[in-house]
Protein backbone atom coordinates (compact mmCIF):
# COMPACT_ATOMS: atom_id res chain seq x y z
CA UNK A 1 0.00 0.00 0.00
CA UNK A 2 1.29 3.14 -0.97
CA UNK A 3 2.50 5.58 1.57
CA UNK A 4 -0.29 8.40 2.48
CA UNK A 5 -0.36 11.97 1.74
CA UNK A 6 0.74 14.14 4.70
CA UNK A 7 -1.35 17.59 5.05
CA UNK A 8 -1.03 19.77 7.85
CA UNK A 9 -4.17 22.33 8.58
CA UNK A 10 -3.57 25.72 10.06
CA UNK A 11 -6.30 27.62 11.30
CA UNK A 12 -7.53 29.22 14.26
CA UNK A 13 -11.24 28.38 14.13
CA UNK A 14 -12.25 24.44 14.96
CA UNK A 15 -15.10 24.60 13.05
CA UNK A 16 -13.10 25.29 10.08
CA UNK A 17 -10.50 22.54 10.79
CA UNK A 18 -13.03 19.88 11.20
CA UNK A 19 -14.45 21.13 7.94
CA UNK A 20 -11.28 20.73 5.62
CA UNK A 21 -10.58 17.47 7.64
CA UNK A 22 -13.55 15.77 7.00
CA UNK A 23 -13.99 16.62 3.80
CA UNK A 24 -10.64 15.43 3.04
CA UNK A 25 -11.06 11.89 5.00
CA UNK A 26 -13.49 11.27 1.71
CA UNK A 27 -10.07 10.54 0.22
CA UNK A 28 -8.83 7.72 2.20
CA UNK A 29 -4.92 8.39 0.43
CA UNK A 30 -4.40 11.32 3.18
CA UNK A 31 -3.13 11.78 6.25
CA UNK A 32 -4.36 15.04 8.51
CA UNK A 33 -3.28 16.52 11.15
CA UNK A 34 -4.06 20.19 12.40
CA UNK A 35 -2.66 22.99 14.38
CA UNK A 36 -4.82 26.27 15.74
CA UNK A 37 -1.55 29.02 15.87
CA UNK A 38 1.25 29.64 13.53
CA UNK A 39 4.08 28.78 16.38
CA UNK A 40 2.70 25.35 16.70
CA UNK A 41 2.40 24.78 13.13
CA UNK A 42 6.12 26.07 12.64
CA UNK A 43 7.40 23.51 15.45
CA UNK A 44 5.64 20.65 13.88
CA UNK A 45 6.84 21.24 10.37
CA UNK A 46 10.38 21.06 11.94
CA UNK A 47 10.03 17.83 14.17
CA UNK A 48 7.98 15.75 11.19
CA UNK A 49 7.67 15.37 7.66
CA UNK A 50 4.64 17.09 5.52
CA UNK A 51 3.67 17.25 1.99
CA UNK A 52 1.35 19.58 2.41
CA UNK A 53 0.57 22.44 4.70
CA UNK A 54 -2.32 24.23 4.16
CA UNK A 55 -3.06 27.82 6.43
CA UNK A 56 -5.35 30.60 6.68
CA UNK A 57 -3.97 34.02 6.84
CA UNK A 58 -5.22 35.51 9.31
CA UNK A 59 -5.36 34.84 13.31
CA UNK A 60 -7.39 35.93 16.31
CA UNK A 61 -5.72 33.49 18.67
CA UNK A 62 -2.36 35.78 19.40
CA UNK A 63 -0.93 37.21 21.93
CA UNK A 64 2.27 38.56 23.76
CA UNK A 65 4.66 35.56 23.56
CA UNK A 66 3.40 34.89 19.35
CA UNK A 67 6.34 34.56 17.43
CA UNK A 68 4.14 34.28 14.04
CA UNK A 69 2.09 36.69 13.79
CA UNK A 70 -0.27 34.81 11.17
CA UNK A 71 -0.07 32.73 8.03
CA UNK A 72 2.07 35.14 5.78
CA UNK A 73 4.91 35.11 8.83
CA UNK A 74 4.11 31.23 9.04
CA UNK A 75 4.80 31.00 5.30
CA UNK A 76 7.97 33.25 5.42
CA UNK A 77 9.03 31.19 7.91
CA UNK A 78 8.94 27.86 6.17
CA UNK A 79 10.22 29.21 3.42
CA UNK A 80 13.45 30.87 4.56
CA UNK A 81 14.13 27.58 6.30
CA UNK A 82 13.56 25.74 3.04
CA UNK A 83 11.26 23.16 4.24
CA UNK A 84 10.14 20.76 1.94
CA UNK A 85 6.74 21.27 1.73
CA UNK A 86 3.66 21.82 -0.34
CA UNK A 87 2.07 25.46 0.80
CA UNK A 88 -1.42 26.32 0.03
CA UNK A 89 -3.40 29.10 1.32
CA UNK A 90 -7.16 28.48 2.74
CA UNK A 91 -8.51 32.05 3.70
CA UNK A 92 -11.56 34.33 3.74
CA UNK A 93 -9.52 37.21 2.36
CA UNK A 94 -11.11 37.99 -1.24
CA UNK A 95 -9.48 41.90 -1.59
CA UNK A 96 -7.79 42.19 -4.44
CA UNK A 97 -4.04 43.70 -3.46
CA UNK A 98 -4.60 41.21 -0.60
CA UNK A 99 -4.76 38.07 -2.59
CA UNK A 100 -1.93 39.38 -5.55
CA UNK A 101 0.27 40.46 -2.79
CA UNK A 102 0.73 37.17 -0.99
CA UNK A 103 0.90 35.13 -4.39
CA UNK A 104 3.22 37.46 -5.75
CA UNK A 105 5.65 38.03 -2.85
CA UNK A 106 4.59 34.26 -1.27
CA UNK A 107 4.06 32.60 -3.95
CA UNK A 108 1.93 29.51 -2.36
CA UNK A 109 1.32 26.81 -4.69
CA UNK A 110 -2.65 27.50 -4.28
CA UNK A 111 -4.86 29.77 -3.09
CA UNK A 112 -8.42 28.51 -1.93
CA UNK A 113 -11.69 30.55 -0.48
CA UNK A 114 -13.51 28.98 2.53
CA UNK A 115 -16.56 29.64 0.70
CA UNK A 116 -15.27 27.01 -1.94
CA UNK A 117 -13.47 24.87 0.12
CA UNK A 118 -15.19 21.47 -0.47
CA UNK A 119 -13.78 17.90 -0.73
CA UNK A 120 -13.34 18.17 -4.32
CA UNK A 121 -12.09 21.38 -4.49
CA UNK A 122 -8.91 20.47 -1.49
CA UNK A 123 -8.69 16.87 -3.12
CA UNK A 124 -7.96 18.45 -7.11
CA UNK A 125 -5.67 20.94 -5.38
CA UNK A 126 -3.56 18.78 -3.84
CA UNK A 127 -2.84 16.68 -7.11
CA UNK A 128 -2.37 19.63 -8.58
CA UNK A 129 0.23 21.14 -5.67
CA UNK A 130 2.06 17.57 -5.60
CA UNK A 131 2.71 17.79 -9.47
CA UNK A 132 4.31 21.54 -8.91
CA UNK A 133 1.27 22.74 -10.82
CA UNK A 134 -0.34 25.78 -8.99
CA UNK A 135 -3.93 25.75 -7.75
CA UNK A 136 -6.31 28.92 -7.09
CA UNK A 137 -9.91 28.93 -6.57
CA UNK A 138 -12.06 30.07 -9.68
CA UNK A 139 -12.85 33.49 -8.61
CA UNK A 140 -9.01 33.99 -7.34
CA UNK A 141 -7.98 33.07 -10.63
CA UNK A 142 -10.07 35.87 -12.21
CA UNK A 143 -8.91 38.48 -10.09
CA UNK A 144 -5.20 37.53 -10.99
CA UNK A 145 -5.72 37.21 -14.25
CA UNK A 146 -7.64 40.92 -14.37
CA UNK A 147 -4.92 42.66 -12.31
CA UNK A 148 -2.23 41.15 -14.68
CA UNK A 149 -4.54 42.99 -17.62
CA UNK A 150 -5.07 46.30 -15.84
CA UNK A 151 -1.75 46.37 -14.81
CA UNK A 152 -0.22 45.88 -18.50
CA UNK A 153 -2.62 48.74 -19.41
CA UNK A 154 -1.63 51.28 -16.79
CA UNK A 155 1.01 53.68 -17.09
CA UNK A 156 2.27 56.65 -15.21
CA UNK A 157 0.09 59.32 -16.46
CA UNK A 158 -3.32 56.65 -15.24
CA UNK A 159 -1.50 56.43 -12.18
CA UNK A 160 -1.55 59.75 -11.20
CA UNK A 161 -4.98 60.14 -12.55
CA UNK A 162 -6.71 57.89 -10.45
CA UNK A 163 -4.85 58.86 -7.11
CA UNK A 164 -5.68 62.59 -7.94
CA UNK A 165 -9.24 62.21 -9.73
CA UNK A 166 -11.07 61.21 -5.53
CA UNK A 167 -9.35 64.86 -4.44
CA UNK A 168 -10.79 67.04 -6.94
CA UNK A 169 -14.36 68.15 -7.03
CA UNK A 170 -14.27 69.35 -10.76
CA UNK A 171 -11.90 67.08 -14.08
CA UNK A 172 -11.40 70.59 -14.62
CA UNK A 173 -9.30 70.91 -11.13
CA UNK A 174 -7.08 67.97 -12.39
CA UNK A 175 -5.67 70.63 -15.21
CA UNK A 176 -2.20 71.75 -14.06
CA UNK A 177 -1.32 68.41 -11.73
CA UNK A 178 -1.04 65.64 -14.12
CA UNK A 179 2.54 65.91 -16.07
CA UNK A 180 3.38 63.90 -19.33
CA UNK A 181 6.18 61.83 -19.17
CA UNK A 182 8.21 65.13 -20.97
CA UNK A 183 7.20 66.59 -17.53
CA UNK A 184 4.89 69.12 -19.25
CA UNK A 185 1.43 69.19 -17.69
CA UNK A 186 -1.43 67.68 -20.06
CA UNK A 187 -3.99 69.97 -21.35
CA UNK A 188 -8.26 69.10 -19.64
CA UNK A 189 -9.01 67.14 -23.06
CA UNK A 190 -6.54 65.21 -23.11
CA UNK A 191 -7.06 64.25 -19.67
CA UNK A 192 -10.69 63.95 -20.10
CA UNK A 193 -9.46 61.33 -22.72
CA UNK A 194 -7.70 59.54 -21.16
CA UNK A 195 -10.58 59.17 -18.27
CA UNK A 196 -12.76 58.16 -20.94
CA UNK A 197 -9.90 55.04 -21.97
CA UNK A 198 -9.63 54.40 -18.36
CA UNK A 199 -13.35 53.49 -17.90
CA UNK A 200 -13.35 51.79 -21.25
CA UNK A 201 -10.25 49.44 -19.48
CA UNK A 202 -11.91 49.26 -16.30
CA UNK A 203 -15.52 48.63 -17.43
CA UNK A 204 -16.78 51.67 -15.02
CA UNK A 205 -19.54 53.74 -15.32
CA UNK A 206 -18.47 56.38 -14.51
CA UNK A 207 -15.45 58.19 -12.50
CA UNK A 208 -17.07 57.33 -9.08
CA UNK A 209 -16.96 53.90 -10.14
CA UNK A 210 -13.78 53.87 -12.02
CA UNK A 211 -11.63 55.37 -8.61
CA UNK A 212 -13.62 52.62 -6.82
CA UNK A 213 -12.78 49.48 -9.25
CA UNK A 214 -9.22 51.25 -9.42
CA UNK A 215 -8.82 50.44 -5.53
CA UNK A 216 -10.60 47.18 -5.40
CA UNK A 217 -7.59 46.00 -8.01
CA UNK A 218 -5.35 47.85 -5.91
CA UNK A 219 -4.11 50.09 -8.64
CA UNK A 220 -4.36 52.64 -5.78
CA UNK A 221 -4.74 52.45 -1.95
Amino acid sequence: MADKIKILVVDDHPLMIDGIINALKKHDQYEVSYCNTCDDAYKKLKENTFDVLFTDLSFENLNDESELDGGEALIRKVKSDEIPVKIGVVTGHTETNRVFNVINNLKPNAYILKSHCSGDELHFAVQQMLKNMPFYTHEIHQKILKRNIVQIQMDEVAIQILKELPKQSKIVNLEGKIRKSDGNFMKIRAIENKLANLRIDLNAKNNTDLVLKAKELGIID
